[in-house]
């Protein structure tokens, strides 16, 4: 007996009448970067493991437990991208992108990460990415926070509420950093096994800590933003005034840290409520020295990643999926003259109507199955070709979704007739691109 095979645990089919969704989010995120003069770039999936253990960090979460990582055959290590920021800023580099240069580009595509499979959370995920390069003021942290706040009114999206925070500079999160790990040691008996090993790692993550009881603990902890440095200080300000000015509300969140080291200054989240646990649904903020620190000349950049499983399922959860996509018209085809004259009129039919959809009945059947399938397929027009039909060169044209009488018409009429039905223009001539 054959295995049976199945998609991996966290890795998941997207069946053809869940693309609608998707399709929809994606092309939505399209026009809006075209809006705002973002340009797509598309990077591998594969990096050398490096890149994301210097930019994530080595003691982060993501490199310590999630990363594919693996020898390829010439002996390199190499990792499944986990993220799209790091391979936009070594591409960035390597091919002088960012000399003398500021950088709007935008790139989407599958992450993966070995994570615990659950609701809005896979193995193999899905991102679109937003990133600015060379933009040093706070300007450019409210335009790329702009950005997905349109989106969201593009996609209809209501639930989603705005946190932001400023982790300041290195420096000034150096001396914050020592003196949280004093404050935490001293009460190092209160902590969860998972914070009592960050403590000594990556201790600015036990602020984003998910564990109910470490709760209390955390808002006793002294504040990142007490210790922000003069010039953090003023930017945050300034950033907070100018989201303000554009009308999108934020509340400041001190606890907000943010997940990768090469975090700077700015950061924000987009969170919901209609998701369960999985509240996050697009987040960011400023990396203004992962550049140098991968090779290249100091450049200030931000940036923002959402996750395609989750807005898709913010819109099935306010129910503004709609339906799949049907064709407009399905030929029926009724004997061996009628399907040789039918494939060339389907044809012409999707010459003159590009994008309606024309679907032609194939591998046979009796006309009333074939009623059937045209029904099913959610057309709006069965145009309906027997052979004597096809002798008269005419063809007989059904409404599937109204009580309108069936008609006959001359195939030198069928276009422009059915644009009419249909409510769209004629296409003269061939139209293969």
């Amino acid at each position: 007996m054959s295995p049976k095979f199945q998609a991996i645990r966290g890795m998941k089919d997207l069946l053809a009448d869940e693309l609608p969704a998707w399709q929809r989010v994606e092309a939505a995120a399209r026009e809006l970067f075209a809006d705002y003069g973002y340009r797509e770039m598309r990077v591998p999936l594969v990096e050398q493991a490096e890149l994301f253990q210097r930019s994530i960090g080595e003691h982060t979460d993501i490199v310590e437990k999630e990363m594919y990582t693996f020898d390829d055959r010439g002996g390199e290590r190499l990792s499944l991208r986990p993220e799209a920021t790091a391979g936009l800023v070594r591409a960035a580099i390597e091919h002088g992108l960012l000399h003398n240069q500021k950088q709007r580009l935008w790139t989407s595509g599958a992450m993966f990460r070995h994570e615990r499979p659950q609701q809005g959370r896979y193995r193999q995920f899905h991102q679109i990415d937003c990133e600015a390069f060379g933009f040093a003021g706070p300007d450019i942290d409210a335009e790329v926070i702009q950005v997905s706040a349109r989106l969201w009114r593009k996609l209809g999206i209501r639930d989603v509420r705005l946190s932001v925070n400023s982790l300041g500079t290195p420096e000034s999160r150096r001396v914050y950093r020592a003196r949280l790990v004093a404050w935490f040691s001293g009460r190092e008996g209160d902590l969860d096994a998972d914070s009592r090993r960050r403590l000594g790692t990556n201790p600015l993550r036990i602020l984003d800590s998910k564990n109910p009881a470490m709760r209390a603990l955390i808002e006793e902890a002294p504040r990142l933003l007490d210790h922000l440095d003069g010039e953090s200080r003023a930017h945050f300000d300034r950033f907070l005034d100018l989201l303000a000015a554009s009308g999108i509300e934020a509340e400041v969140d001190p606890r907000l840290v943010r997940g990768l080291d090469y975090y700077t200054r700015t950061v924000f989240e987009w969170r919901t409520s209609a998701l369960g646990s999985q509240d996050a649904v697009c987040s960011g903020g400023r990396y203004d020295g992962l550049v140098e620190q991968l090779g290249g000349e100091p450049t200030p950049a931000i940036g923002w990643a959402l996750g395609i499983e989750r807005i898709v399922g913010l819109l099935q959860a306010a129910g503004t999926v709609g339906p799949p996509t049907a064709p407009a018209i399905y030929v029926v085809l009724s004997g061996e003259r009628a399907e040789r004259a039918g494939l060339a009129l389907a044809e012409r039919l999707r010459d003159a109507l590009p994008g309606a959809g024309v679907v032609a009945n194939m591998d046979g059947g009796s006309f009333k199955a074939q009623l059937k399938r045209a029904d099913r397929s959610g057309a709006e027009l069965a145009v309906i070709l027997g052979d004597d039909e096809a002798a008269r060169g005419t063809a007989a044209v059904k409404w599937l979704r109204t009580e309108a009488p069936q008609q006959e018409w001359p195939w030198d009429e069928l276009p422009r007739r059915l644009a009419a039905a249909l409510g769209r223009e004629v296409t003269t001539g061939r139209n293969d691109g």
